[in-house]
């Protein structure tokens, strides 16, 4: 074991700089705790800055019939009723103090001609819904909250550091271990709790809008620390990605296109969402968005490189195009030589999002494992089997502000932090040098090759439309990928040795790929995003229930916990949602709605 380490004390450690992280660290730090953020990138560059289109919010400032009640039964119905219902009350009742809040903040919005925060159309929320800023929303966000945040007292920032395992204490999550990635200098962090809001993840797969932090580091760490990751066979394909040229390919069209009026056309110029969803058209969820693209390329109806038309061109003048969607217009001048104002994009799913992570308590972001707290894209329990646009930039400033306040107030009746056991900081210390040790000679295997084929098992057998058959011949590939991982040799030494980082992140990637395929294996019903071509019904049973992953004996175990049924009075706010239809409820809430919604009149 090194006899050195750069060592760092907290009250709270947040793990993760993008919105979720920035807000947990703020509310721990207004709750009198030293935090501490520590962000595998650079302070402002976070996945959140890919959610482009707004906060999904009822403010009913467009739409008057909107509330949050409707905004309660648009996310559940998105969700396909799986959803955790406590969070997603706590949500749509929450966020709407959390936008004005970021607006005090110095948040800048968009605004209706008297003043108020404009607000735009997303798929599958009855209203105009989405408080936005162009089509640059998230990074707006981020730059409110990490301002906040650096004025904040008692918060610091650590940046370009990897973490790699969390300390434990007994049953108790007490800090992390990792490595700062400039020097590979490796760091203990000792800390009263920890927030986890490290983002989801996608690089395993080939088609995504993620950048290279996005592996999963989180929630692996988390499963080995012993919580629970629940819902992991729900990864949701944005149905409108990039695809052309090769370069661009998953680089995310944000849905602010289709809340403007963009239509999606195939081939034959035929606008074929009227035909999978004549209500909603263009604005149907992601997960039917995306399914109806893929089932137009299979018909042969695709565009040339395998993909739809997106058009806005014909439905807006070219002003209000380049004022209202600066960003996608200078994306696709830049990258594909296309002037989106004239002529259509060629746009495809691409994987984007996952509404599984870590399992928490709704009240306060708790996970399975004293200690720990999770929020934002790392946990799991808010959006179900579907998210809705617009509720990504929601959910990270109402659990991220809850996560760290619960954090604070745990660690502040700890009392004296944990001591950290030596044999945790060999463990440790051994694991992340492995790669760097020369003993393998041919035997070695190389990590970029290990993530090449991981991206194409989980592309091929674990994407957009599954069975029995491709989940277990991608299981298969990962248990071997898993074996050869521990193989895995670099040369040269720790400083800036970016092959040295991707071990890391592909063990991370393995971890998680495994959960979500288990979980998909498990899940014998097409729900959401998890679309089964050999069980393409739901299923009653499955409805009730979440699947969960954690570790047993060593091994990755799958295990069903019921999902907590919602009381009578809530299942009524159903009828509320434009979109509530009664033949869709499950059987135990059946007779406990109106026969029809009010709005459908």
């Amino acid at each position: 074991m090194s006899e050195s380490y750069q060592t760092r004390e907290c009250d709270v450690l947040v793990v993760g700089a993008g919105g979720a992280g920035l807000r947990a660290a703020i509310a721990a730090a207004e709750a009198g705790c030293s935090t501490l953020v520590v962000s595998k990138s650079l302070l402002g560059k976070a996945h959140t800055v890919m959610a482009e289109g707004g906060i999904a919010a009822g403010l009913a400032n467009l739409d008057t019939p909107d509330s949050w009640e409707v905004h309660f039964a648009d996310t559940m119905l998105g969700g396909q009723l799986i959803n955790n219902w406590r969070m997603v009350d706590l949500y749509s009742r929450e966020v709407i103090d959390r936008v004005y809040e970021l607006e005090r903040w110095g948040g800048l919005f968009d605004r209706t001609d008297d003043g108020l925060i404009m607000q735009r159309a997303f798929g599958a929320h009855s209203w105009k819904r989405l408080c936005h800023v162009g089509d640059r929303t998230g990074l707006e966000l981020i730059r409110t909250l990490q301002d906040k945040m650096v004025h904040t007292a008692g918060t610091d920032v650590l940046m370009e550091c990897t973490l790699t395992r969390l300390l434990t204490h007994g049953d108790r999550v007490c800090g992390a271990f990792g490595y700062l990635r400039n020097t590979g200098e490796l760091i203990v962090i000792r800390a009263g709790a920890v927030v986890m809001a490290s983002g989801g993840w996608g690089r395993m797969f080939r088609y995504t809008s993620n950048s290279w932090e996005g592996t999963g580091d989180g929630a692996a760490m988390a499963f080995e620390a012993g919580a629970e990751l629940q819902d992991m066979e729900f990864v949701q394909f944005h149905p409108t990605g990039m695809i052309w040229p090769p370069g661009a390919r998953g680089i995310l069209v944000t849905e602010a296109v289709r809340g403007e009026g963009g239509i999606l056309r195939n081939s034959e110029g035929e606008r074929f969402m009227e035909r999978y969803d004549p209500v909603k058209k263009d604005l149907s969820s992601r997960d039917v968005v995306a399914r109806s693209i893929y089932k137009e390329v299979v018909a042969g109806r695709g565009s040339p490189h395998g993909g739809a038309f997106l058009d806005i061109a014909s439905r807006r003048s070219a002003a209000d195009i380049r004022k209202r969607l600066p960003s996608m217009c200078d994306q696709f001048e830049a990258l594909a030589g296309v002037d989106i104002s004239k002529e259509p994009m060629e746009v495809g799913p691409t994987i984007h999002y996952t509404m599984g992570g870590i399992r928490v308590d709704a009240e306060t972001a708790a996970s399975t494992v004293p200690g720990l707290y999770a929020a934002g894209e790392a946990a799991a329990g808010l959006h179900g089997a579907n998210r809705l646009g617009g509720n990504s930039l929601g959910d990270i400033l109402v659990f991220g502000r809850r996560a760290g306040e619960a954090a604070a107030s745990s660690a502040k009746g700890l009392g004296a932090r944990p001591a950290v056991s030596k044999k945790q900081l060999a463990d440790a210390e051994a694991a992340v040098l492995l790669p760097l040790a020369h003993d393998l000679g041919e035997k070695a295997e190389n990590s970029y090759v290990i993530h090449r084929a991981l991206q194409e098992a989980m592309q091929d057998d674990a994407g957009i439309g599954r069975s029995e058959e491709s989940l277990n011949r991608a299981l298969t590939a990962i248990g071997e990928l898993t074996e050869r991982s521990k193989r895995m040799r670099v040369g040269g030494g720790r400083v800036l040795n970016p092959g040295w980082h991707t071990c890391r992140d592909v063990l991370s990637m393995l971890t998680v790929s495994e959960a979500i395929v288990r979980c998909a294996i498990a899940r014998r019903e097409s729900r959401g995003s998890q679309w089964r071509f050999d069980f393409p019904d739901k299923d009653a049973h499955l409805g009730r229930i979440n699947l969960v992953a954690r570790k047993r004996r060593g091994a990755m175990v799958v295990e069903e916990r019921a999902n907590e049924p919602m009381p009578d009075d809530v299942v009524t706010r159903l009828a509320r949602s434009r979109f509530f239809d009664p033949a869709t409820l499950p059987l135990h809430y059946a007779g406990k709605v109106p026969a029809q919604s009010p709005e459908a009149h």
